[in-house]
């Protein structure tokens, strides 16, 4: 069963958390991971910036992603969002798991 996952980054863990929390309360991800401690570099506004960011990592179904995506475009506390997502085949006991939790 093909799976996704979208993936972004926030300045606060308690932003992260955020997403984390909605997304489950709306089902529309099955699970979320919070990574700590990633160095963000990149270009904004013509100028090079380095930050601390956290990395917010959902797993959701094909079908929810679109639903995920415009949830996280809208709570999201930056201007310019990274969403990004990566598809893939999962194994077949964890993807119905998945099925199931977002179907509830």
């Amino acid at each position: 069963m093909q799976i996704s996952i979208l993936l972004t980054t926030v300045a606060k863990k308690s932003d992260a958390r955020r997403l984390a929390t909605t997304a489950l309360q709306q089902r529309v991800a099955a699970c979320i991971q919070i990574i700590s401690g990633i160095e963000s570099h990149f270009i904004w506004k013509d100028k090079k910036s380095t930050c601390r960011e956290f990395l917010v990592l959902a797993k959701t179904t094909t079908r929810k992603l679109k639903s995920l995506e415009t949830l996280w475009k809208k709570i999201h506390p930056y201007d310019c969002p990274e969403l990004i997502t990566l598809s893939g085949r999962a194994a077949s006991s964890y993807a119905r798991w998945l099925q199931t939790s977002v179907s509830r």
